[in-house]
């Protein structure tokens, strides 16, 4: 089997750290790309090479153009990429033009990404598979005309969703008439943005449902496994925010047939490497439906890992370079793949949740992050003195805990929240805190629609942020004097500073610098080197201004002890 020198992912920040850590403990090397505005991104430099892509201005293009990325790859011996998630993952041409170079795409086929990457036809592949769909379009939507005419047809409340890509991006619910021109707009613009097309489907909306998803992988020899599902039902604007694994709402029986339609779904489309089948179940019927696949590693493949215990990136390189499922070095066998206990996953992001959630950025100025016993970290751009830009995902760490039961997560998870100590920006950390608290996420009840139904989510106490207030209070005080002290006591010394002696009728002894004026700088430089005893510099008389804090003497002290310092 071969293997790989070079890998280059397709991606940036967290995802990319992400790939490269686990390439690294498989021996090949990494190389990383990023945009202008990404310059300083931590991903550049955890990669053992990396090379800037696009242009300055064009912060999102520079990811997805996959010519230009293949050229580079070509370039720098690179023999296979790794797309992550979002930008480029979903779309063929990434894969086709791998392959046109000669560089092995590590996911699906370019045939799978058309069949499955496109929304609708993965409906029609499911239905094919006789796996029970939602109703909806058969194929994309363009103009209003065609949505209307669709929706008489379904009727209200919809669901507008990108046909190209996943992620939240591009959906919109439409609850009437009203709504669906400014929805339709919204929607095709953020799929254009963020897939490159501008094509969205219609499909019927679920009020109480819970999202389940369950993972795939797939190798080229016709072996397809599934690693039991995760539950993604927590979500704002249709955006994961917290992921459970597995679901703590399934029956095994409804467990056993989702899993199962996944495995169908999966067969019929041939599939190879890793991939998602997305399901919404009814809350109130139990019955289940497909809405989509994510042909791609997903973000929230970090609680199937620390529930499983398989590395799914490993599985996803090393059946790219044709090993099979069974093969020792990944091991993946229906029968023996078991879960233990329980992973949840928080997507702490700097948005302020008092705002509306508005995005927020700067300069972080202290990042204290949180550990111990049953806590996963997968960080991008995180740390004391990063930059957060406009430009990309708010996403600044996937804090994932694991316990044996659903409880022990949960605890564990807010223990950690707590931990964390983020300044210079908001973040979502007291919404999280307040989810991960409250009794319907403890009970593992939550649909779709729960943080739209619970504004006690939205209630936060005022933080108190005693530490940086005492640092600045020290700060102020130190430079500028305590403005409530009007007369500053003087200083009274209890003890009388020890004096040297010395004879101030001799002269001052002759020192190096007397030697620089009598031979000049060449002669003196030649003496310093012609000298066999160890020569020392005093740098006592350092002032202020040569030091980040005045630490050192004033000049006004240097000046008045100079003339006995001197003897």
């Amino acid at each position: 089997m071969p293997t790989f020198r070079k890998l280059l992912v397709a991606n940036r920040s967290e995802i990319a750290i992400r790939v490269f850590r686990t390439a690294h403990e498989l021996g090949i090397r990494t190389v990383g790309i990023y945009s202008h505005e990404d310059r300083y991104a931590l991903h550049r430099f955890k990669a053992d090479e990396a090379y800037q892509v696009g242009v300055p201005g064009e912060p999102l293009r520079s990811y997805l153009d996959p010519v230009a990325i293949v050229a580079l790859a070509k370039q720098h011996g690179v023999d296979a990429i790794h797309p992550g998630y979002g930008f480029l993952s979903e779309n063929p041409a990434l894969a086709r033009a791998c392959s046109d170079a000669g560089i092995t795409f590590v996911g699906p086929s370019a045939r799978i990404l058309e069949q499955l990457g496109d929304k609708t036809a993965a409906r029609e592949l499911a239905q094919k598979a006789q796996v029970p769909v939602l109703a909806g379009t058969a194929r994309a939507v363009r103009h209003l005309d065609d949505a209307r005419k669709a929706i008489e047809k379904l009727g209200y409340p919809v669901i507008l969703k990108a046909a190209k890509g996943g992620g939240g991006r591009g959906m919109r619910v439409v609850a009437d008439a009203a709504a669906l021109a400014g929805a339709l707009e919204q929607a095709q613009r953020e799929s254009q943005t963020a897939f490159g097309s501008n094509e969205v489907f219609v499909e019927k909306f679920i009020r109480r449902a819970r999202h389940i998803e369950v993972q795939l992988l797939g190798d080229k020899h016709g072996n397809l496994v599934h690693l039991y599902e995760r539950d993604c039902s927590l979500q704002r604007r249709h955006q994961k925010v917290v992921e459970i694994a597995p679901s703590p709402s399934l029956s095994p029986e409804l467990r056993d047939a989702i899993c199962a339609a996944a495995i169908k779904i999966g067969r019929a489309a041939n599939y190879e490497n890793a991939g998602t089948v997305e399901f919404l179940v009814d809350a109130d019927s139990g019955e289940f439906y497909f809405i989509e696949v994510n042909p791609r590693i997903q973000v929230e493949h970090t609680v199937t890992e620390e529930v499983t215990g398989y590395d799914i990136v490993k599985c996803q390189i090393l059946v790219a370079q044709g090993a099979r499922l069974t093969d020792e070095e990944i091991g993946l066998v229906q029968d023996k793949i078991q879960t233990r206990g329980f992973a949840i996953q928080c997507r702490v992001t700097t948005e302020d949740p008092a705002n509306n959630f508005m995005p927020d950025y700067g300069r972080i100025t202290h990042y204290r992050s949180a550990s111990g016993m049953g806590i996963r970290l997968d960080a991008g751009t995180a740390f004391s003195g990063a930059v957060v830009t406009p430009f990309y995902d708010s996403l600044l760490v996937k804090v994932i805990s694991k316990g044996i039961r659903f409880v022990d997560a949960s605890r564990r998870m807010e223990r950690c929240l707590q931990e964390f100590r983020v300044r210079g920006v908001k973040t979502n950390i007291p919404f999280l805190i307040n989810l991960i608290t409250h009794e319907t996420f403890r009970n593992g009840e939550c649909t779709t629609r729960f943080l739209d139904e619970t504004p006690d989510l939205f209630r936060f106490a005022a933080r108190k942020d005693r530490a940086t207030k005492l640092l600045t209070f020290m700060g102020e005080v130190i430079v500028n004097g305590n403005s409530l002290v009007k007369v500053k006591p003087p200083q009274v010394r209890r003890t009388a500073a020890p004096l040297p002696t010395y004879d101030r009728t001799q002269p001052v002894p002759p020192g190096a610098r007397d030697e620089l004026k009598r031979l000049g700088p060449e002669k003196f430089s030649k003496w310093i080197r012609d000298q066999k005893r160890l020569l020392l510099t005093d740098t006592t008389f350092r002032d202020a201004h040569q030091s980040l804090l005045a630490t050192r003497m004033r000049t006004y002290d240097m000046v008045r002890v100079a003339e006995a310092y001197s003897r």
